[in-house]
């Protein structure tokens, strides 16, 4: 996310991968403008309340019309934070729920895929081991990235497990480092 000249929020754009990421830093952006309980749960019109004979009173229609410019503000904040390769998915949703609701279905997967996800996660965490002649800064780069999917998908990985397995991944070169780590650890 970046902050453009009037000191907002700039949404980030999504183009079909990390939609885990983006979905975050979405949710953080309707929250900011307001909008969040409006995306995730929409808003009743009166067709659902009301019988189509009765006109609704003043008041819920006033309300009705302030929920129909901020549902318009936050579709419109999805539609120019898509792709056009994403946008065609929800260029026919006429409320932001819904266009929200169409990308995570389409993207965040149902559970038997995240549960996949997931698990590839963790067997790319066990096995990974920083590369010969890698330097630190990319490895930890790598750790940390494959740290924050695994948060993303709801895997829950303590500090000193996260310190354990960085320090077993290195190459022997640090042998002399962690050792002296792990004496002073103890």
């Amino acid at each position: 996310m970046s902050i453009n000249a009037n000191g907002e929020v700039k949404a980030p754009v999504f183009g079909e991968e990390n939609y885990e990421f983006w979905s975050i830093k979405m949710k953080t952006i309707f929250k900011s403008h307001g909008l969040w309980e409006l995306v995730d749960e929409g808003y009743e019109t009166f067709t659902e309340k009301v019988a189509d004979a009765e006109t609704p009173p003043l008041g819920k229609e006033i309300v009705l019309k302030e929920n129909m410019t901020k549902d318009a503000k936050a579709l419109g904040i999805i539609q120019n934070s898509v792709t056009d390769q994403v946008f065609p998915r929800i260029a026919h949703e006429e409320t932001s729920k819904g266009a929200w609701d169409k990308l995570k279905e389409e993207y965040r997967g149902d559970v038997k895929v995240r549960k996949v996800k997931l698990q590839t996660l963790r067997r790319d965490f066990e096995y990974a081991r920083m590369k010969e002649g890698e330097p630190l800064n990319d490895y930890f780069s790598r750790m940390f990235e494959l740290v924050n999917q695994l948060k993303t998908y709801g895997e829950e990985l303590t500090d000193a497990r996260i310190v354990q397995k960085i320090l077993i991944s290195l190459t022997r070169k640090y042998d002399n480092i962690v050792n002296v780590i792990e004496e002073t650890r103890f």
